[in-house]
């Protein structure tokens, strides 16, 4: 098909790049059997806006989203009771569920495991067996999907976007000392209006040695401040950008800037009620209410508490058709470059939009709701 635009309105654009990087033979044969059209090339790339206006109105409204994982049963008997096993990979972050096919989850499976989701941060399944079709069906589930402006998709499927490491690299070089791209702590579309809430990825190709993907709870960050600390940034709000940037229409010349949008620093995630710091070192720019010399000091703190603290992250090793689901409202994560672009790796992605960012004082945080707090946190 002919590439277009995301959305009839965006008339200025820019023709995308044709890509003619060969398919990992495994992620093929994933992608025909699903009955993906390969014809005309892969992966599809939409016409590419221009102008940062055309882009920071899409989605520019308000959209009614509730999280399933609210209206879950809390023990998750129906998700727990068809499962093999269920392994809690860390204390604070991170589960695998053994022996269930993600596309065959009744919907009362699914809210589970959007309430497993909000309270583990993240979750694992092996050995799945799913199209790409299927697994945008399932991120339907959790919120409006979401269409990139100019991210690679897969071929007649918009908002599974294509992870491919390999592709990425034709258009920015990769190298042991800059890997780039995912190398790096990030919390995906926080430039949106209602930003991302579960992402899933799932990975048909992956190297033999390496690309692990790590992630990091901002439950537990939060919960690492001094109550003293918490009460400088409650309430708060920081601009947080885009990946991606564009040129301003009405000044052009000025070269490519970036979407940018408030929300607050600690917000609150609807199914659990708890509170989770919500900064990323990519795309946080600024504390609104200081200096730049005070905001940058105060992030670059929060930065550490949450890349530093090995106890409140999960490194995980993929296996070829493992799927990973996480809530981007509650955790950061870094894909690992270790393996140096030396074996394929592809993925397919999914990202379900969320609510408009909140925060309510009165909320309590993980520990605390709990009854983990140990004496120096109170």
């Amino acid at each position: 098909m002919a590439p277009i635009a995301i959305d009839p309105a965006i008339k200025d654009v820019v023709e995308p790049k044709k890509d003619t990087l060969g398919l990992p033979e495994t992620s093929r044969a994933r992608l025909e059997k699903a009955g993906i059209d390969l014809s005309n090339g892969y992966p599809y790339r939409p016409l590419k806006p221009l102008y940062l206006d055309d882009v920071y109105n899409v989605r520019n409204k308000e959209r009614p989203h509730v999280d399933p994982g609210s209206r879950a049963d809390p023990k998750k008997k129906a998700l727990f009771s068809a499962a093999e096993k269920v392994i809690d990979l860390t204390a604070h972050i991170g589960t695998e569920i053994v022996g269930l096919q993600l596309k065959d989850l009744t919907d009362q499976q699914k809210d589970e495991l959007g309430l497993l989701i909000a309270e583990r941060s993240v979750v694992f399944f092996r050995d799945q067996e799913i199209s790409p079709q299927q697994q945008k069906a399932l991120g339907e589930w959790y919120g409006e999907v979401e269409v990139h402006p100019q991210v690679p998709q897969v071929p007649g499927v918009p908002g599974v976007t294509v992870i491919w490491p390999a592709l990425q690299a034709t258009e920015m070089k990769a190298n042991f000392r800059n890997p780039g791209g995912a190398s790096r702590w990030h919390s995906d579309l926080v430039h949106e209006r209602q930003p991302a809430g579960v992402t899933h990825l799932h990975n048909d190709t992956v190297p033999s040695i390496g690309g692990d993907t790590l992630w990091a709870s901002g439950y537990a960050a939060y919960e690492k401040l001094s109550p003293e600390f918490r009460k400088i940034i409650d309430g708060r709000k920081a601009v947080y950008r885009s990946a991606h940037p564009y040129l301003d229409r009405e000044n052009p010349n000025a070269g490519p800037k970036f979407i940018e949008r408030t929300h607050p620093l600690v917000r609150v995630h609807p199914a659990t009620g708890w509170k989770a710091l919500w900064v990323n070192r990519a795309m946080t720019v600024r504390i609104e209410g200081f200096d730049k010399a005070e905001s940058d000091l105060i992030l670059g703190y929060l930065y550490d508490v949450y890349e530093k603290n090995v106890d409140i992250q999960v490194r995980f090793r993929w296996t070829p058709r493992t799927s990973a689901l996480w809530d981007n409202r509650i955790t950061i994560h870094n894909a690992s470059w270790d393996y140096e672009g030396n074996q394929p790796r592809h993925g397919t992605r999914v990202t379900a939009l969320a609510e408009k960012p909140y925060f309510d004082g009165n909320a309590p945080t993980r520990r605390e709701a709990l009854g983990l707090l140990g004496p120096d946190e109170l």
